[in-house]
């Protein structure tokens, strides 16, 4: 069987024979170094030169390849389209690239599921196939270079290196100064994803229009039923958070020059409007509400009508900042003039709620699992906001999850005092007191306690924020954007100090094929001499992997070498 047309084989001298003979590294750099032309000539206006470069990468090899590795390696890897068809093996994966060819390409209706919202209101995804989806990463790779280059300095969501700690730390650069900004427009569309206008998207997106009008025209499947979509793009695919951000691109920029059009460039400076966006949620700073109320909302208002959307009425207000708002989890606000930025308390209700529900729904489970159930949620609440000042309510919760787990311990022994309760699931760890914690055997047979994570031992950090003039396709910002890599990863962690070791010792590389682990790629704890033959745990005997390589040296029985530190 063919897997590969004339063209894709007459355009290769060395193509792999099978997927684990692909040389990762080399399709990293032939990708790379496509989308850093795209970028440039998108940067210089030359949109002929960008439409054949784009149409140049999703006909190559490399980038076929490493479509079907991104949806193959990601976390919905494992969840089916309409056709409930998986790649799930080397050979399917392998097959698939030939089958991602533009010529009779029909994508299928989508498989409508829901997932539950913070607020109890349900979110409505719409599940690709694994080609759907494959494909839709193949175009993603000609057009996130051209999104990148064009998108707003102060847009942080579904864009590379940002985060929402990004987004607030500029807020808080915007108005945190006795004589910055008193007010805000906390902004809110309805229903964005779904109200998106086809036609303005198929007019304005930079990418091929046929392709993008038959995703957009696929339907979706719900209870047996098909259903046409008219408006939208589908939350779900892999390409939508990029479409919705090139909808919205233009919001900074195009309000910053209709207020300097029509009150002149130091006037406008003093209005003091700035905009921080996040994916669809977005905040718009001024000096005062009348400037917000009279001339910025009705501008934003006109701008949205032209791609279908529109403003929510009930959750669009402008606010003092003295009165504070809420925005990604924290509540921004200024107590005598001084700007305080605290987790929010919707968002820590809806935290303490998951915790209780994971606690209530495991009465019977070891203590040993009910641990590594909670510590993995308990670490990411604090990490996400350790930028912030959260030690009242790191103290607030540990209380509340304290409570929760004597509760808990409690009902196990319901004849027993309180003093055995207490002796047997609450330990002393130094100088802590009740510290839940159950004693496990490790593998050298020695025995410790594994203690339930600590939120109030979370190190409270300022966050660097990135630069807003940061292009990642941009080889002048090569060095900036591996310096912002590596930081941000080994913050990710910093509470895995092995991981943070190793991962620094490789430079950040994949110690097999020398590629870059990222949170999007994951990584895989290999040890080089395996435990079976006798192979120790010490961090001379282990290297981090990315999942696929890890897979492909233990499929071909490869050998890895410890990476020399550079």
């Amino acid at each position: 069987m063919k897997v590969f047309g004339p063209q894709t084989r007459s355009a290769l001298s060395h193509a792999p024979d099978n997927w684990y003979a692909v040389d990762w590294r080399r399709v990293e750099r032939n990708v790379r170094g496509m989308q850093i032309r795209i970028a440039k000539a998108t940067r210089e206006g030359d949109w002929r030169r960008v439409k054949a470069l784009q149409r140049m990468l999703t006909r190559t090899l490399s980038a076929k390849l490493y479509a079907v590795r991104r949806v193959t390696q990601n976390q919905g890897a494992r969840t089916a389209g309409v056709d409930r068809e998986l790649w799930d093996s080397p050979e399917s994966r392998w097959e698939a690239i030939g089958r991602l060819k533009r010529r009779g390409y029909r994508p299928l209706p989508l498989r409508r599921v829901f997932i539950p919202k913070a607020n109890g209101k349900e979110r409505p995804l719409g599940i690709p196939t694994m080609r759907d989806r494959a494909m839709q990463a193949l175009y993603l790779l000609a057009l996130e270079p051209v999104s990148e280059s064009t998108s707003d300095p102060n847009s942080y969501g579904f864009r590379l290196n940002r985060s929402t700690a990004d987004a607030m730390a500029q807020i808080r650069v915007c108005m945190s100064r006795r004589d910055s900004s008193q007010w805000v427009l906390e902004a809110d569309i309805k229903g964005c994803f779904d109200h998106i206008n086809h036609e303005w998207l198929e007019n304005h997106v930079p990418m091929d229009r046929e392709i993008l009008r038959k995703w957009l025209k696929a339907g979706l499947i719900y209870k047996g039923q098909l259903q046409a979509t008219e408006a939208g793009t589908p939350q779900g695919g892999i390409i939508s958070p990029t479409l919705a951000n090139v909808t919205l691109n233009g919001l900074e920029r195009e309000l910053g020059a209709h207020m300097r059009a029509k009150f002149g460039i130091g006037k406008a400076r003093k209005l003091k409007v700035n905009v921080v966006r996040y994916a669809d949620d977005f905040v718009i700073t001024g000096a005062s509400k009348e400037v917000l109320g009279c001339e910025v909302r009705p501008w934003v208002e006109a701008f949205l009508a032209v791609r279908g959307l529109q403003l929510s009425e009930e959750k669009t207000r402008i606010t003092h900042i003295a009165d504070g708002f809420d925005f990604l989890g924290w509540n921004f606000r200024k107590y005598s003039g001084k700007m305080l930025i605290k987790p929010s308390k919707k968002n820590a209700q809806a935290f303490y709620r998951k915790v209780a529900e994971t606690i209530s729904g495991h009465k019977a489970i070891k203590q040993e699992d009910l641990i590594n159930l909670l510590n993995p949620m308990l670490r990411g609440w604090a990490q996400y906001h350790r930028h912030v000042s959260a030690k009242q309510a790191y103290s607030r919760m540990e209380f509340l999850v304290f409570r929760k787990l004597w509760r808990w311990s409690k009902r196990r022994h319901s004849q027993k005092k309180a003093d055995w309760v207490r002796k047997k699931y609450f330990h002393v760890v130094g100088d802590r007191h009740w510290v839940f914690s159950a004693p496990v055997v490790r593998d050298d047979g020695s025995r410790s306690l594994l203690d339930l994570y600590q939120l109030s031992g979370t190190a409270i950090k300022y966050h660097d924020k990135i630069k807003g003039e940061y292009n990642p396709f941009d080889p002048m910002w090569e060095q900036y954007g591996e310096q912002l890599r590596q930081g941000r990863m080994w913050e990710s962690m910093r509470y895995r100090k092995q991981w943070a070791k190793l991962y620094m010792s490789q430079s950040g590389l994949c110690a097999h094929c020398g590629c870059a682990l990222t949170d999007e790629t994951g990584w895989h704890d290999h040890h080089l001499e395996y435990r079976m033959h006798g192979g120790s745990d010490r961090l001379s005997n282990r290297v981090l992997l990315h999942p696929h390589c890890h897979q492909r040296v233990h499929a071909g029985g490869l050998t890895v070498t410890k990476p020399v530190p550079s």
